[in-house]
């Protein structure tokens, strides 16, 4: 198979990784829309949210729980959106819930490096 986040999840390709376990991995985006942007992935293929066991959805939204809220305070954040794509605007066909943190007026709107946003949310 030829997916991305499947060659992100068994090594082949690195990523920033912020939290892995035995069912997902949550990781920066490399291509974020604002800073922390982060995305949570299942380690195991599904191609789209139709296709998710009730346990592994669950378990997907209890890390959004715990890693949402880590994000806004490290970065200072005053909101954080949940997104699905599903259909034309799913990009990768693997199945990815986006951590989108929201930012006040002008601050944290300019974007900063992986390296550096990666580096906040780590310690």
């Amino acid at each position: 198979m030829d997916c991305i986040f499947c060659k992100i999840v068994n090594g082949e390709i690195p990523s920033k990784i912020l939290f892995e376990d035995d069912l997902v991995m949550v990781i920066m985006d490399n291509n974020p829309t604002v800073n922390g942007h982060a995305l949570i992935i299942p380690k195991k293929h599904y191609t789209d949210y139709q296709e998710l066991t009730p346990e592994i959805l669950e378990h997907i939204f209890e890390i959004a729980k715990t890693i949402g809220p880590k994000i806004m305070q490290k970065l200072n954040a005053e909101s954080l959106t949940l997104l699905i794509n599903y259909g034309e605007d799913q990009k990768v066909k693997h199945f990815h819930l986006h951590l989108l943190p929201n930012f006040s007026q002008r601050e944290n709107t300019n974007l900063k490096s992986i390296d550096e946003i990666f580096t906040i949310l780590k310690n």
